[in-house]
């Protein structure tokens, strides 16, 4: 897969960023160099190679730190949503950003 100029002013466009020229053509660079390595990846056969949980695992046995399921009080709403720019009804309002 790779993307051409166009797709990189169209993403740019939907995440509002504004690229200069020569930006633009370094993130559609940079992009295609990731899908280049994932395709790379992609052929390797991997059948019948399970899957680790953490990188070190290949090296010693890792135990995971994992914090306790414990339902805590309630959220005092009201105080966390006053630094929002927009609040309605308890929501958060956001611009739109599907066209």
């Amino acid at each position: 897969m790779s993307l051409s100029a166009e797709d990189i002013a169209r993403i740019a466009h939907l995440a509002r960023l504004e690229l200069q020229p020569d930006e633009s053509e370094r993130m559609l660079t940079k992009i295609n160099d990731f899908f280049a390595i994932v395709e790379q990846m992609r052929a390797v056969d991997t059948s019948g190679v399970q899957p680790l949980s953490h990188p070190v695992e290949t090296v010693r046995e890792v135990a995971l730190r994992l914090a306790d399921d414990v339902a805590t009080g309630p959220t005092d709403r009201e105080a966390n949503q006053r630094s929002a720019p927009a609040v309605e009804r308890g929501l958060f309002l956001v611009p739109q950003v599907i066209e």
